[in-house]
């Protein structure tokens, strides 16, 4: 479930050469305090940002699933495992 205070990363204005190690702390960081689901934002203009967070997201080993928000398609919603 869904739930709007899950934290939130927003990469607005970040280049793509260092969204791979935000994106990795961010996942790592909620996994090792058992939050799950977080929220990746990237926005929705050219899709770049969105297909390499995608891309991060599908090779991460801690990641279970992941959907852009049916309500903002500017962000990803991330499921992560359980410990």
């Amino acid at each position: 479930m869904f739930n709007s205070k899950a934290p939130h990363l927003d990469l607005h204005g970040e280049e793509v050469a260092v969204i791979y190690a935000l994106v990795n702390e961010f996942i790592q960081d909620n996994y090792k305090m058992g939050i799950s689901p977080i929220v990746i934002i990237h926005g929705k203009s050219t899709n770049i940002l969105t297909k390499e967070v995608h891309k991060i997201l599908k090779e991460h080993n801690l990641v279970e699933s992941f959907q852009l928000n049916n309500w903002n398609l500017g962000e990803t919603i991330v499921n992560l495992k359980q410990k």
